[in-house]
């Protein structure tokens, strides 16, 4: 007070303007936050319907336990043999999820992790596509499709995979060498190599598309040297000194061209045509269909950048193993990011051509333009996607659809569950879609194996030995185990069993 004045302070002549709300990215996160309650929600209900295995859930806890309780990644191979991870894939990123496993130690917590790192993904999809396109509603829509696409529902739903963590992880990679972004390159690209052996040569790629498109040189170097270099040292010196066979336990996918890495390498170099000739069948064709046509084949339309998906693809479409060519399993992780970018900036180059007036104006027309698109990824999950709704559409997806549903079987496989203890020194040997729920522990036997396992969980209806179904062979095992007098039978309803050991282990 001042003569009885209030002296009031000074008022700033310039406030500083409040940031507009990025409604267009508001929209992006309102989408991922649906697919990830979507999602979420199929994949426990999968868990709980006891369709998520040993193979490969049960793995992943196994090496993010023993990550977390000082033993990293050591898992229980399917011969009964414990090793380090690495020596049948290097997706040393697990171990990052070991201080979460120490906060909430359930397989749930795994489940639910992907599907939010893989929905992230749209974000650098959207500013792909508002960059190159110049149209927040094209933009929107691509990042739509990307949750639409069939390969990213299936991603998030079978399993858990560290590789699936790559698609998000290469999706920001592009964007950072698009928008000169080092310091996003420099943490996500390390990243992405370490879901798995093979992405080194994706980023590599990546760095060729990187020296043509905008001529950084170093950027391109460190991609390409760094990639080829990092899938060179996990090929030639990780994988054999960690595996138990000493080399790659998948090398028999490839038997139609040859028995061992290095005669697959020959038959490449000296006889490629029997390469084209495997890769060329009718299963591989209707699974690049799969891949391209929910995106309109516009991925086509930049090749350079579309090249980064051919690692992967070339094994997929090489192995006799069928879950590979298919849109339904993890190994179009690191293909979804490649096709998906070159899409974006296939459509970019397509509406920038000198059409006709008439086509010109459509192309400009990008409303009707990001419906298209939406409804060419909604016609994919129709005719192959993992949305149980479908198959109540006239000709819509009902493949594995009856894994969302929680049956009297799946209740009695809990309460076969919960007999076994707690105790993570206690060896279990287990039938694999048991094996998720009992893997947070030092020894997990995938039966038939059972060496010195105290307790052994059997399913009669789902008769796996390991990873494969056969009836004939499981039910003379199982006969061989009623009959050991080592072991007595606790628990036998609706065809689960579950043994406890009485006698000494041979």
């Amino acid at each position: 007070m001042t003569g009885g004045t209030e002296v009031r302070p000074p008022v700033p002549a310039h406030r500083p303007p409040r940031r507009p709300l990025d409604r267009p990215l508001a929209a992006v996160w309102g989408l991922m936050a649906l697919f990830s309650g979507v999602f979420c929600w199929l994949a426990l209900r999968r868990y709980d319907a006891f369709w998520t295995g040993r193979f490969d859930l049960g793995n992943m806890v196994q090496a993010v336990w023993a990550s977390a309780h000082g033993h990293p990644l050591e898992v229980t191979n399917t011969a009964g043999v414990q090793f380090i991870r690495l020596g049948a894939h290097v997706d040393p990123i697990l171990v990052a999820f070991a201080p979460l496993w120490r906060i909430w130690p359930d397989p749930r917590m795994l489940l639910i992790a992907q599907v939010l790192i893989v929905a992230a993904g749209a974000v650098p999809v959207f500013l792909l596509a508002r960059r190159w396109l110049v149209d927040d509603r094209l933009a929107v829509a691509f990042a739509a499709v990307y949750l639409l696409y069939p390969p990213v529902q299936w991603l998030v739903v079978t399993e858990f995979h560290p590789v699936a963590l790559a698609t998000p992880l290469l999706l920001f990679c592009i964007w950072a060498v698009e928008e000169h972004r080092p310091w996003w390159l420099a943490v996500c690209a390390p990243l992405a190599a370490l879901t798995k052996e093979q992405v080194g040569l994706s980023l590599a790629l990546l760095g060729l598309w990187a020296f043509v498109r905008h001529r950084r040189r170093w950027t391109a170097a460190l991609l390409a040297g760094g990639g080829t270099a990092w899938t060179a040292f996990c090929v030639a010196v990780v994988i054999p000194h960690h595996s138990p066979t000493g080399g790659s336990p998948f090398i028999n996918r490839y038997a139609d061209l040859g028995e061992s890495q290095s005669e697959v390498v020959k038959t490449l170099v000296t006889r490629p045509w029997e390469a084209v000739e495997v890769a060329l069948g009718w299963g591989r064709f209707t699974y690049l269909l799969a891949l391209v046509l929910p995106l309109l084949l516009l991925s086509f339309l930049a090749p350079l950048l579309a090249l980064g998906a051919l690692p992967d693809l070339g094994l997929n479409l090489l192995a006799r193993y069928w879950p590979q060519y298919s849109v339904q399993y993890q190994y179009t992780a690191t293909i979804i990011p490649f096709l998906m970018a070159a899409a974006i900036l296939g459509l970019a180059r397509l509406r920038a051509m000198r059409l006709p007036p008439p086509a010109a104006r459509a192309a400009a027309a990008s409303g009707p333009l990001a419906a298209l698109l939406v409804a060419a990824a909604v016609a994919g999950g129709w005719s192959q996607g993992p949305l149980p709704f479908w198959r109540h559409v006239p000709g819509g997806s009902s493949s594995r659809a009856q894994e969302y549903t929680v049956t009297n079987h799946a209740r009695v496989q809990a309460r076969a569950v919960a007999l076994v203890p707690d105790d993570p020194d206690v060896a279990v040997s287990v039938s694999n879609l048991m094996g998720a729920r009992v893997s947070a522990r030092r020894v997990v036997y995938t039966w038939p194996v059972v060496k010195d396992a105290t307790w052994v969980l059997v399913d009669e209806r789902r008769p796996f030995l390991a990873d494969r179904l056969s009836t004939r062979e499981h039910r003379l095992l199982v006969a061989s185990l009623r009959a050991d007098r080592r072991f007595a039978l606790v628990f036998d309803e609706d065809g689960v069993l579950v043994f406890h050991r009485v006698g000494p282990a041979r």
